[in-house]
């Protein structure tokens, strides 16, 4: 038996880096030619994703390998994951101030070509006060019941962290069909100028960080039920969980910019003294 002097993981060789960068640029290539209308782009590009999926699944099958039942995850190697999932985080929010900036570019000073207004003549914003508010509910109340399942953990209350987080993915399932409803019953599209291109992309990007969200819950909630999961060792939900919080700040200033200073209108009170 060798004795290891340090609390670090030396990871041994593996196949996964390699895999991901050749799926990542077969997606990239393949997505670039289905755009320019090349010939079996999109059956690349699905082979491209379904790589890249395969790969993710298999490369974190082994950190929780290497996590839960060899022990390698010592009190330095969960600070130093943490740290990770952080520094993630920040080029996550960098890639929406991207969003945010182009948005503003375009909407605190409207071209000519956009009518000098915005939104522009012609589109008919969303309603801020109906579905989009009741999403604002559910998300900022999955990051309350989220918060609820890691307090639950760390007390040692399995029953009420597996409840919290089975509301915690309730609520961003039904956040996720209200969203894509919304998408149907809008009256503009992606292809209605800056307005339909920086709301659909800025919506469209934060409901897929959603759906991955809900996937890193969800694996969470399996290792929950197969006891992987820990007062002490926790590290993956912890992630997840700041992962998710992140999700909920985002949708926070899209709500305010993007649905009510990007052109909603204030709910009209029958019956009201005031003109």
């Amino acid at each position: 038996m060798k004795f290891q002097p340090h609390p670090y993981h030396l990871v041994e060789p593996s196949p996964w880096p390699l895999a991901a960068s050749i799926a990542l640029l077969t997606s990239t290539v393949s997505a670039v030619c289905l755009f320019h209308g090349y010939s079996h782009g999109g059956v690349i590009l699905t082979m491209g994703l379904l790589a890249v999926l395969s790969t993710m699944g298999l490369w974190w099958a082994d950190v929780i390998r290497e996590g839960t039942f060899l022990g390698h995850h010592t009190l330095r190697v969960q600070r130093g994951l943490i740290l990770g999932v952080i520094l993630f985080i920040v080029s996550e929010c960098f890639f929406f101030l991207s969003i945010f900036w182009a948005f503003f570019d375009a909407a605190l000073a409207p071209t000519v070509e956009l009518g000098c207004a915005w939104p522009p003549a012609g589109i008919q914003p969303i309603d801020p006060w109906e579905w989009p508010l009741v999403n604002t509910i559910l998300l900022l109340s999955s990051g309350a019941t989220a918060t609820w399942s890691h307090h639950a953990l760390i007390a040692g209350d399995r029953k009420d962290a597996l409840l919290g987080l089975a509301c915690t993915l309730v609520l961003a399932l039904i956040f996720t069909g209200i969203q894509l409803y919304e998408y149907y019953e809008a009256s503009f599209t992606i292809s209605d100028g800056a307005f339909g291109s920086a709301f659909f992309f800025g919506t469209g990007m934060h409901g897929l960080h959603v759906l991955i969200g809900t996937i890193f819950l969800t694996v969470c909630f399996y290792r929950l039920i197969n006891y992987h999961l820990t007062k002490h060792h926790h590290v993956g939900f912890e992630g997840g969980l700041l992962y998710w919080h992140f999700v909920d700040f985002v949708w926070i200033i899209l709500y305010i910019f993007f649905y009510h200073f990007g052109g909603g209108e204030p709910p009209i009170i029958k019956n009201s003294p005031w003109p």
